[in-house]
């Protein structure tokens, strides 16, 4: 089954050509380790894959969820590709047996980060879960709508980045719960732990940007275009 139009309670979401089943909140038995890697995935790489693949196994997790959102507040939605296409290319970005490919978001109403992991928190109550969050993402965290309500109920692993390695040690968020760093080596405990709980973790690390990505695709349609002026 598809669904052609916008969704229910998020009526500038347009989930034309999303299937259904990308619409359901993922099974999450009790019991289980779960990380949420959530992001626009506009587009997806291999390098959001290679951070995922990380958390997975230096986390020890059960399953990931890797969370298609409709939009993000703090970015242009008009260079947003439609959520139907960010879905299919994360599918064949995120080819791993433990992760969830999802966009529940899009008919829970919710407008914010925040809002989205107190559904899911209230959904499931005894299931162990984890923000996950590249280490470019820390500058910004502050930023976030109740970015302080979500430190303090999830445990967050933050993934190293290309040029975020020592984003941590600047960053608000790192400063404000400093006295709540679990050391690498112990990551595996991260999603049994009670928040406040975070962790930096290393690793190998992508130069991949979904930025870039599109800066080069614009690039090239425009150099396609000129030329086809031309003859």
């Amino acid at each position: 089954m598809r669904l052609i139009g916008t969704a229910r309670d998020r009526p500038d979401v347009d989930v034309t050509g999303v299937h259904q089943r990308y619409l359901r909140m993922p099974q999450a038995p009790a019991g289980l380790a779960i990380g949420l890697f959530g992001g626009s995935f506009n587009p997806p790489h291999e390098g959001h894959a290679l951070a995922a693949e990380t958390a997975i196994q230096r986390l020890k997790l059960d399953r990931l969820w890797w969370m298609v959102t409709p939009g993000n507040p703090l970015k242009d939605r008009n260079a947003l590709a439609p959520l139907a296409e960010r879905i299919a290319k994360s599918e064949k970005v995120a080819a791993h047996p433990r992760i969830d490919v999802t966009a529940f978001e899009a008919v829970t109403g919710a407008g914010f980060t925040a809002d989205t992991l107190a559904h899911i928190r209230r959904r499931n109550p005894a299931v162990y879960f984890v923000w996950i969050m590249g280490a470019d993402s820390l500058a910004d965290f502050h930023h976030w709508q109740r970015w302080e309500e979500i430190a303090e109920t999830y445990p967050i692993a933050i993934i190293d980045r290309p040029g975020s390695t020592l984003a941590f040690l600047s960053s608000r968020m790192a400063r404000t719960f400093d006295h709540a760093r679990v050391d690498e080596d112990d990551a595996a405990l991260l999603p049994r732990l009670e928040p406040p709980a975070w962790t930096f973790i290393h690793g190998p690390r992508s130069a991949l940007s979904s930025t870039e990505i599109r800066n080069e695709k614009t690039v090239e349609n425009i150099d396609r275009t000129s030329r086809h002026i031309r003859k």
